[in-house]
């Protein structure tokens, strides 16, 4: 496709994501993963150690990030405050899939009054702030791992929810579709052995690019205390103690969690951001991909 073949507004137009962006967060992330999973055996120690006398202790060769208000390793603390951030926000972006998964084809396949019902239930808890929800879920079920999870899983699967029954709506006038039909398919077999095939790219798109968010969810219920236990350590719970530091000169116990949460949730944005375009067979077509 050459240049004067595209549109006028996308003439020059290069995709969202270059190869350099792509390899530096690629290289982000995969760092701190691997990072997050070789803590425990590169540094033995332990990350909720109280150590009174080496309180607020600035980044030096031996903290390389300093030190917290109870001596704790700033740097330890956040690649364990990081893999239980990415765990609690991976498995919710999953828990958050399934149920939109579920709720979209369901009003997808079956439409009627059955569609009609569960859209204006998606368009009821939609106006409703997520954050507000979140806190509400569990302050019901009081702050833990498995509360965190559930919250944002219950209040992020709306997104789904509508992309799958659109995609379904659009496969069911499909010429395929119909020969199934005509040929005596019943509407489990039509849903799991034609429709569903197609829309699972998009269901694992939408929860990649549902992490992120996840994880940012998580780290506003942990700053606000609604979150992990005080005593586990994640990256809001860190921001969050962090915060009476500040106020005597100790920024790195806020800052530095506070950056590693940025850089990676950047790095996967931007990951998921490259994979989203080239799913789009639009953008592809367009970007020459």
């Amino acid at each position: 496709m050459t240049d004067l073949a595209l549109p006028a507004r996308l003439r020059g137009l290069k995709p969202r994501a270059g190869r350099a962006g792509v390899t530096v967060a690629t290289a982000l992330l995969v760092g701190a993963v691997a990072a997050c999973l070789l803590a425990p055996i590169l540094w033995p120690l332990d990350e909720s150690a109280v150590d009174l006398a080496r309180t607020r202790l600035a980044p030096s060769w031996q903290h390389l990030a300093g030190t917290d208000d109870l001596g704790r390793d700033v740097a330890l603390r956040s690649l364990y405050g990081l893999r239980v951030s990415l765990l609690v926000g991976a498995v919710a972006a999953l828990v958050a899939t399934v149920i939109g998964g579920l709720v979209g084809a369901v009003a997808g396949t079956v439409g009627g009054l059955v569609d009609r019902v569960l859209m204006r239930v998606v368009d009821t808890i939609a106006a409703l702030p997520h954050l507000l929800l979140g806190i509400f879920i569990v302050a019901m079920l009081r702050p833990s791992l498995g509360a965190v999870i559930l919250s944002i899983g219950l209040t992020h699967w709306l997104s789904t929810a509508r992309i799958v029954r659109s995609e379904l709506l659009s496969l069911r006038t499909r010429p395929f579709i119909d020969a199934a039909v005509s040929g005596g398919a019943s509407r489990v077999r039509v849903l799991t052995r034609h429709l569903l095939p197609h829309v699972l790219p998009r269901l694992a798109l939408a929860t990649t690019l549902m992490v992120p968010h996840a994880v940012w969810h998580e780290t506003a219920l942990s700053f606000l205390g609604l979150g992990l236990p005080p005593h586990l350590a994640s990256i809001g719970n860190m921001i969050n103690d962090g915060q009476r530091s500040l106020l005597t000169g100790a920024w790195w116990a806020s800052i530095v969690p506070g950056l590693v949460l940025v850089a990676v949730t950047l790095a996967l944005a931007t990951l998921t951001g490259r994979w989203r375009d080239r799913l789009d067979p639009r953008v592809r077509a367009e970007l020459n991909l």
